[in-house]
């Protein structure tokens, strides 16, 4: 296996003829497969390029000839957009789905995936996104929490529209690798991009919240509110109290307060509480029983008294925390 990597970038090249080899690039930005080569072995020859971001990796990737692959792994979304050819898809026990050049489809690896019929001129690129990062980028979009992740349709067009021009930046993602000093290799300007994909697949893909991302904008909230929302969205686990809320905004603690109550409905601290509450629950979704424990979780988003975060989880989401973690996501 040839591998061409430039870890400060973070993009790496594997070109192999050896399953194995195969299988093991994948899993290491992708997720653990079983791949079987389904035409002419002979054939077999796996291109794939990778810009590993952490909750974001986008690639592209081709076989040479056809192939069969399984895969499930919870808490991320996958996009695959055919360049040329195509391919069938199962998503747990739900019908086959056909994609080609004219519309990416988008799944859900938790769910266990089937990939069939993929055939020998496939080449396609391939995203995968973390589900918190998609959340977080909806509630940017919304300017509020969401208490329930989005449901995607499966089919994204990109011939036109906002489909197209998000297919075109996941492309521009993989061609900044030849641009010297290019924008991915500089981190500031790498998250306000990788936030763009993020974003703009919540404006390409049709899903629960497409409408009322398409609607009218929320009246813009002053300067202050919108500063302390920010900092929490980003790090709602920080032991925030008002004094601190008000710092951030540069207001008093009054101030902070009235403004809240005016344009979020809340005071900041119970806003606060509720970002912690959905960060709670999504991951709590996502991870395997026997991986964690509520106590953990809780504790991770900030939650010193057990007791009252149950109360309050309950009267959210209407189910126990060990219940959510109980339910497969």
């Amino acid at each position: 296996m040839s591998v061409d990597d430039d870890s400060s970038a973070e993009f790496v090249t594997y070109s192999t003829r050896s399953v194995e080899e195969s299988h093991d690039a994948i899993a290491t930005h992708y997720y653990d497969l079983r791949l079987e080569v389904a035409g002419p072995a002979a054939q077999f020859r796996t291109t794939l390029g990778v810009v590993d971001l952490g909750p974001l990796v986008v690639g592209e990737v081709s076989f040479g000839t056809g192939v069969r692959m399984s895969f499930g792994e919870p808490g991320v979304y996958h996009v695959a957009v055919p360049l040329e050819g195509g391919f069938g898809l199962r998503q747990g026990g739900g019908d086959t789905l056909v994609t080609g050049p004219r519309r990416a489809l988008f799944f859900d690896p938790g769910y266990g995936i089937r990939i069939d019929d993929w055939s020998p001129d496939c080449h396609a690129l391939t995203v995968k996104l973390d589900k918190a990062s998609v959340l977080h980028g909806l509630e940017a979009l919304l300017g509020r929490p969401v208490r329930r992740p989005p449901r995607f349709e499966p089919y994204i067009d990109v011939t036109r529209g906002a489909g197209r021009s998000w297919a075109q930046l996941v492309r521009w993602f993989l061609l900044d690798k030849e641009v010297p000093h290019g924008l991915l290799r500089r981190p500031l300007i790498r998250g306000r991009l990788q936030q763009a994909l993020l974003e703009g697949l919540l404006l390409a893909a049709d899903h629960s919240y497409r409408a009322e991302l398409d609607g009218t904008p929320p009246p813009m909230r002053p300067a202050a509110v919108k500063r302390v929302m920010d900092a929490v969205q980003e790090r709602p686990a920080e032991p925030y109290d008002a004094a601190w809320l008000a710092a951030i905004a540069q207001v008093s603690v009054r101030t902070l307060q009235e403004a809240f109550r005016k344009h979020v409905g809340v005071p900041p601290m119970t806003y606060v509480g509720e970002v912690r509450l959905d960060r709670v629950h999504g991951q709590l979704r996502v991870s395997a029983p026997g991986s964690t424990t509520v106590a953990d979780v809780a504790y991770h988003w900030g939650f010193a008294h057990l007791g009252r975060f149950a109360r309050r989880y309950r009267e959210r989401f209407g189910e126990s925390p060990s219940q959510t973690l109980r339910t497969p996501g």
